[in-house]
């Protein structure tokens, strides 16, 4: 992977931007200082008078690519100056039809030219290297082109737009403030001075605590958001669980059978409603068995119950008594109060009765929908329960986190933070807690960038695709 020492610079790199294989159009990016010296070696405009002098940023030129005096594609050309370009360099991007010929063709007259294949994420890691975005931005740029889903990309395109980078540098620039302070005491450790006032210290390690502690907690949410709204369907056997979940997703998942126990393991799908990524998990009968492989299932259910964000609890609406409904209540207590999972209890099989029981009522405290799933009635109206819990989270215009190192990056601040407010309660030499405080900031540095090591670039931006 490439870094500042490498002289990247002096080499113009290509790639293919858009998907492998044939299509109606392809596009071809070149970055670096001869892209358009490279390309217009090849190109012959249908204008006549463009020259390199002359040519305009951020304008398309139609002609044909051309070499050795024979027409590969007709092609429109992009060019975008650098600073401004994606990568701060001088870009070229080249539509041509799709053709896998045409693509590699171009690429290796280019390549003879001079310039290279670039390697994974390495247009997005130069525009990083020139500041033109910092690191939680540039992964972003990933999180933007693998979202599926309205919320996914919201959260990535907040985050493309600096959401979390003006959070962390807002929380370091009070830090480094402080830091300073410390760092002067400690080249005055002789004359027994304090710079750096305790109690406006307090005061601004108990905000860094509640802002790292914020950004921490929207994790759960924020991971949830990105890879699907974990949905486990629970529930004794034969009430209806399957049904439920092909009827969710319209198509023939799980299978039915009025066998009890048909279902052994987890069966799991995603499903988009209203912009929202659902993972919906039909899981094994809750009932005792002394069925080996059954009873590893049901133990499966209950990891999949502690892993879900919603639980929907689905009875046969017939044959569930009032002790039943006291039960069910009793059983799942600690989900229903659980304030990270919201609890929904599902009535199936109304399509078998000719009104509904008025002992119903009791569990009415709880979210409850009554739908048949064979008939596929008030399916509606459970997707829009579904919909309405998610807008229930605290989804709003604050920073959410959804990448996992940004995650451990500030539960690695938030305890150095938590070593410094221990070493001023007791007495700990200034020194020692100024390594503290340097840990904070280093964890901090390296969500943005400001700290960065060859190992953590190669590890994100080998994750990109070849052309981003």
């Amino acid at each position: 992977m490439l870094n500042k020492s490498t002289g990247y610079n002096d080499d113009t790199i290509i790639a293919i931007a858009t998907p492998a294989g044939s299509g109606a159009i392809s596009v071809i990016r070149l970055s670096g200082p001869n892209s358009l010296l490279f390309c217009l070696k090849h190109f012959h405009p249908v204008n006549k008078n463009m020259t390199v002098e002359n040519i305009e940023s951020h304008k398309l030129y139609f002609g044909n690519f051309v070499s050795d005096e024979t027409i590969i594609d007709e092609v429109l050309i992009s060019y975008f100056k650098g600073p401004s370009s994606y990568t701060s360099e001088d870009v070229i991007e080249i539509s041509c039809h799709g053709s896998e010929f045409i693509q590699q063709r171009i690429i290796e007259i280019l390549l003879a030219d001079g310039a290279r294949i670039a390697e994974p994420g390495e247009f997005t890691l130069r525009a990083f290297f020139n500041g033109r975005m910092d690191l939680s931005q540039a992964e972003a740029v990933a999180d933007l082109i693998a979202s599926q889903s309205a919320s996914a990309h919201s959260m990535a395109m907040k985050q493309m737009r600096g959401g979390i980078s003006d959070k962390i540098n807002y929380l370091r620039s009070k830090l480094i403030d402080f830091a300073s302070l410390i760092e002067l005491e400690l080249d005055f450790s002789e004359e027994d001075v304090e710079f750096a006032d305790r109690e406006q210290f307090f005061n601004l390690i108990s905000d860094l605590k509640t802002e790292l502690s914020s950004l921490i907690s929207s994790f759960s949410l924020g991971n949830v958001m990105k890879q699907g709204i974990p949905v486990a369907i629970i529930g004794k056997p034969n009430v209806g669980k399957s049904t439920l979940l092909n009827a969710l997703l319209n198509e023939e998942k799980a299978i039915v059978s009025h066998i009890p126990g048909t279902t052994r393991d987890a069966i799991e799908d995603t499903f988009i409603i209203e912009g929202y990524k659902f993972r919906f998990i039909d899981t094994a009968g809750l009932r005792e068995s002394d069925d080996f492989v059954e009873n590893i299932g049901i133990e499966r259910t209950y990891e999949k119950i502690k892993q879900a964000t919603i639980v929907l609890y689905v009875c046969d609406i017939g044959n569930i008594s009032n002790s039943k409904v006291k039960e069910v209540l009793e059983e799942f207590k600690q989900y229903i109060q659980d304030e990270t999972k919201h609890f929904i209890f599902v009535g199936n099989k109304i399509d078998q009765l000719g009104k509904l029981p008025s002992h119903i009522k009791e569990i009415l405290e709880l979210d409850t929908v009554f739908v048949s799933a064979k008939r596929k009635e008030n399916i509606q109206l459970l997707t829009d329960a579904l919909v309405n819990t998610v807008k229930k989270f605290n989804i709003s215009n604050d920073v959410i986190v959804s990448n996992s190192r940004h995650y451990q990056a500030l539960v690695n601040a938030n305890e150095a933070i938590e070593q410094v407010e221990e070493g001023f309660n007791n007495d700990i030499t200034t020194d020692l807690i100024a390594i503290d405080i340097r840990q904070a900031l280093h964890e901090l540095g390296t969500i943005t960038g400001e700290i960065t090591t060859d190992d953590l670039l190669g590890n994100i931006f080998g994750k990109f695709c070849i052309g981003k």
